[in-house]
Formats: C-alpha cells, structure tokens, sequence
C-alpha cells in the first residue's frame, strides 16, 4: 500500500503557498496543508480566502499539480465562536479541494464547545469538507477522550478526530484511547518525535509544538506503537517545525530527511 505523504503548514510555515506546492513537488509529498488564519493573534498565516486573486492563482496552480490539498487550518471554537464566520474560508477550501479543516477547542464550557462542534461539522459538511478535532493538552481538548466524547455528540459525515503523535505523546491519551476512535473519524494523522521527557508546563508544551519538534525515529515518543492503533493506508501529514534543525541543513535537505525518516519510522 502506498503511503501518502503530506506536507503540513506548520513545517514551512515561512513558504507562501505557490511555493510550498513547489516544495511538495520537489520531494515527493502528495498533499499539502495551508494555514489561512493564524494558530495565535499575530502569527503566520495566508488568508486566501480574503483574496481572490492569489486563491484563482492557486487552485489554477494546483490543477496542474499532482499535489493536493489535504487541510486547511485553523477554526478555533471559543466562547463566541460562530460558524457563519467560516463560510468564506470553507468556500476557498472547497475551491482548493481541501479534504479537511483543523479545529481546535478552546472554550472550557464542555456544552457550549460541544455544540459548537457539531454545528460546524454540520456546516463543513455542505463543502465536502471534515471537521478534524484536535486534542491537544493544554486546550479544552486535552486528550482523545475529550475528542471522542465531543465529536460523538454531533451527526453526520463531517465528524473527525485528529491524531497528533506529539499530543498524543503528551497528554493523558493511552493507545486503548486511540483504538477506540471510529475508524470512519480518521482522516489523517500528524508526523513527528519529541523530546523526552516530555515538559509539563502549558507554556513549554506550546513552544515545542510550535517551535522544536524532532525527526522521527530520534526522539522519545512511541511512534510504531501509536501507528498500531490506526487504520493501515491513514494518510499522513508531517507537522515538523524546528527552524534551528532546517537553517543547519537547509530546506531542501531537510525535507529529503523528513521523508526518509517518515517512511523508516512506519515501514
């Protein structure tokens, strides 16, 4: 079975689109993942979706392309979260063919988040479009639980969970958690290692997400046994920033590293 590859936004999150398709092209990733609104106020994101020009730009760009678009990134739902807000993004998504949307929870209401959810997984469903739920131990999501129990609550085709193998690795997610999920809510799952051990103040585990990821197979978490629990075939995305690591070798090399190891960790 070949494996799909992608190439996630937050592993070259300086590369604008028209070049990061470039870059999956160069070394060998079948999708890709395109930030359009920032993970936090003031950080990297390329809101095509408010630009018509550079989004007729890209999907013409695309159509020429054995690249796709595996994700879009990032809904967050919070206390005043309203999914008509997204419309615009969803379009350019649709547009894009994106597959999914990642979505982040951060409202401590459990209720009112899990409405949330549900009522956008209703709406992403109208662009053929899923709703990945990621956990991640610092949000209101913590855990896989947390996602199962959130994501159950709403109906139809659009539910999914998100697998993140450094969240998954740091929070209080067992592999009987990660076995549990319905297979028809994983749509794909995210690449990388971590250092060990593992921080356990919030604003550490941010950084090193965001910032100092490691390349599989060179750090502590249990990468072949978190692959286990998936469904053979389950695509995946390669969400490995750490600036430092790539300026050393330079992208290029970097990347060829990233594939290489990738596909070792999970022969």
């Amino acid at each position: 079975m070949t494996l799909s590859l992608g190439l996630a936004a937050l592993t070259v999150l300086d590369t604008a689109p028209m070049q990061h398709v470039a870059l999956a092209e160069k070394h060998g990733f079948d999708t890709i993942g395109i930030r359009l609104m920032p993970a936090a106020p003031g950080t990297t994101a390329y809101p095509l979706h408010e630009d018509k020009q550079s989004l007729d730009e890209l999907v013409r760009r695309l159509g020429d392309s054995p690249v796709e678009v595996l994700d879009l990134e990032i809904i967050r739902l919070a206390a005043d979260f309203d999914p008509t807000d997204y419309v615009p993004l969803l379009e350019a998504g649709a547009q894009l063919g994106a597959k999914a949307v990642l979505v982040g929870g951060d409202d401590r209401d459990r209720a009112r988040l899990t409405d949330s959810y549900a009522r956008l997984a209703e709406l992403c469903a109208n662009y053929g479009i899923v709703a990945s739920l990621e956990f991640m131990p610092w949000t209101a999501v913590p855990d896989a639980r947390a996602a199962i129990e959130i994501v159950s609550a709403a109906d139809g085709p659009a539910r999914s969970v998100l697998v993140d193998a450094l969240h998954t690795d740091r929070s209080a997610t067992t592999l009987e958690d990660l076995a549990s999920i319905p297979r028809e809510w994983l749509h794909y799952a995210q690449m990388c290692d971590g250092s060990t051990p593992a921080p356990t103040g919030d604003a550490e585990l941010i950084r090193q997400a965001r910032e100092e990821r490691l390349v599989p197979g060179t750090g502590g978490i249990a990468l072949a046994d978190i692959w286990s629990t998936l469904p053979a075939g389950l695509p995946v995305s390669i969400e490995l920033p750490n600036e430092p690591l790539r300026r050393a070798v330079g992208t290029d090399a970097w990347l060829e590293r990233l594939v290489e190891a990738t596909r070792e960790v999970l022969a």
